[in-house]
Formats: C-alpha cells, sequence, structure tokens
C-alpha cells in the first residue's frame, strides 16, 4: 500500500464517531487526510452534497471518488484493499 493516503475524513473535533473510527483505522494502519467540516466551509459543502444537505459527520471520500458516511471500520479496511489491488 502507498503512504499516501487513500481517504480523506471529513470531520469535526467534537464527533465522538469521527474520534471512534480514526482510533479504529489507525489500530488497522490505515493513513488518512483529516479535514475539520467547522473550519472549512468547501468541506463542509462538499459533506453536504454527500448527505443529502446533512453535515454528517464521520464522511470518508476515497481515491475514487466514492463515500462513506460513518461506515463500520470493516467496510473501509475492504474498501482500501480494493483501491490497493
Amino acid at each position: 500500500m502507498s503512504s499516501e493516503p487513500q481517504v480523506t475524513m471529513y470531520s469535526t473535533v467534537w464527533c465522538g464517531y469521527c474520534q471512534r473510527l480514526k482510533a479504529q483505522m489507525s489500530r488497522e494502519g490505515l493513513t488518512y487526510r483529516e479535514v475539520d467540516i467547522e473550519q472549512d466551509p468547501e468541506a463542509a459543502a462538499f459533506v453536504e452534497s454527500a448527505n443529502g444537505g446533512n453535515q454528517t459527520v464521520p464522511t470518508l471520500l476515497f481515491t475514487d471518488g466514492t463515500t462513506m458516511t460513518n461506515p463500520p471500520i470493516r467496510d473501509v479496511v475492504a474498501k482500501v484493499a480494493e483501491l490497493a489491488s
């Protein structure tokens, strides 16, 4: 797997689901780039576009352009493996 992150995680600092998924991704050895939607209006607009107008986090964006919202870690691991193959 490349050292470039396969995932961008859109989150907020107060989101418990985001904290949990970040910890799980770190345990799995997955690299990711994190963007705080409260600090980045363009990121907030992207999250809204991916979630029917809602600012639902965590929202993950993968290098193939697909997104997942608050996914279980097994789905993230499977998607990253798919992208790496």
